[in-house]
């Protein structure tokens, strides 16, 4: 198993929702309905809808659903967070795309970033958030809130906790059991995101990390530690649609046996009721604060 590979990718997973309705029928993107319009709680909007904002501006996510509509009130609470297992929602994602992650400049203090148009790889794909019930892994984190698959390329899964104070990664596994499994325990778990998340957030985990990797029962330990912090206000605009965020800059510095082994940087950019709505990792041991050559981009679409 690659060690870069666990990372927190699994954040971006905004599954465009924040409650699935009832009586509707359930979808993942625009076309799947006959209006168009695949609303943020995961159902089809009537024909009758005027679904026009879904394409070009999303500040107004749930249309008359009024399951979770977003107050812009500067901070993402646990309820405007639907990271909830059985979420669904369609990401594009690239591992050769090129992006500028500095935007820019508002001249108000905020910033904007543009990651709508179609790059070099890119691929649309749904991503779910798989529940812990019935899990070959369930017993050993009975906290577990879902799970979901980190990053393009990896089926491996991150296992997080969510409550009304933060995100935590309890670990990582493979989906099946067996002589190759992996299963990656994190003491305490890692946080990876402050809630409620607001402009002056800042917060810092350090986990060790031990148990089995793919391949065999190889025993790995190592320590991981995450500093994050909301660094920038501004817009994102997505092939979903333009949305007001907060970008979350984390950093992660692995060491083994108190020697450091690994360095990256990752941003997310989140907005209300959506959660992460694009993210984008860098490559091992960025040395740049702002960069333009990215390992992953991933980001929210119809």
């Amino acid at each position: 198993m690659s060690r870069s590979s666990i990372w927190l990718v699994a954040l971006q997973c905004s599954i465009a929702a924040c409650s699935n309705g009832s009586g509707a029928t359930s979808c993942t993107r625009n076309t799947d309905c006959p209006s168009n319009f695949c609303r943020a709680d995961g159902t089809c909007a009537p024909v009758t809808t005027d679904a026009a904002g879904s394409g070009t501006d999303a500040t107004q996510p749930d249309g008359t659903s009024n399951l979770c509509n977003p107050n812009q009130d500067g901070m993402i609470a646990q309820s405007e967070l639907p990271l909830v297992a059985g979420k669904m929602a369609t990401f594009r994602t690239t591992t050769t795309g090129a992006f500028a992650t500095a935007g820019t400049a508002n001249g108000d203090g905020t910033r904007s970033w543009d990651l709508s148009a179609m790059m070099s790889g890119d691929a649309d794909a749904p991503l779910t958030l798989q529940s812990p019930t019935g899990a070959w892994w369930a017993a050993d984190f009975a906290d577990a809130t879902y799970a979901v698959t980190l990053a393009a390329g990896s089926d491996l899964l991150g296992v997080f906790h969510v409550d009304a104070t933060s995100v935590t990664l309890l670990g990582v596994v493979s989906p099946a059991a067996g002589t190759s499994k992996t299963e990656l325990t994190y003491t305490p778990p890692a946080k990876v995101l402050a809630l409620p998340l607001s402009a002056t957030s800042s917060w810092t985990s350090t986990s060790a990390v031990a148990g089995y990797a793919s391949g065999g029962y190889s025993l790995y330990w190592y320590d991981e530690k995450y500093t994050s912090r909301v660094d920038q206000l501004g817009t994102m605009k997505t092939p979903y649609g333009t949305f007001p965020v907060m970008r979350v800059a984390t950093q992660l510095a692995r060491t083994v046996n108190t020697v450091a082994a690994l360095s990256k940087r990752q941003y997310g950019w989140f907005a209300e009721c959506f959660g992460g709505v694009a993210t984008v990792v860098s490559k091992d041991n960025e040395a740049a604060t702002e960069f333009t050559t990215e390992a992953e981009i991933r980001r929210i679409a119809p």
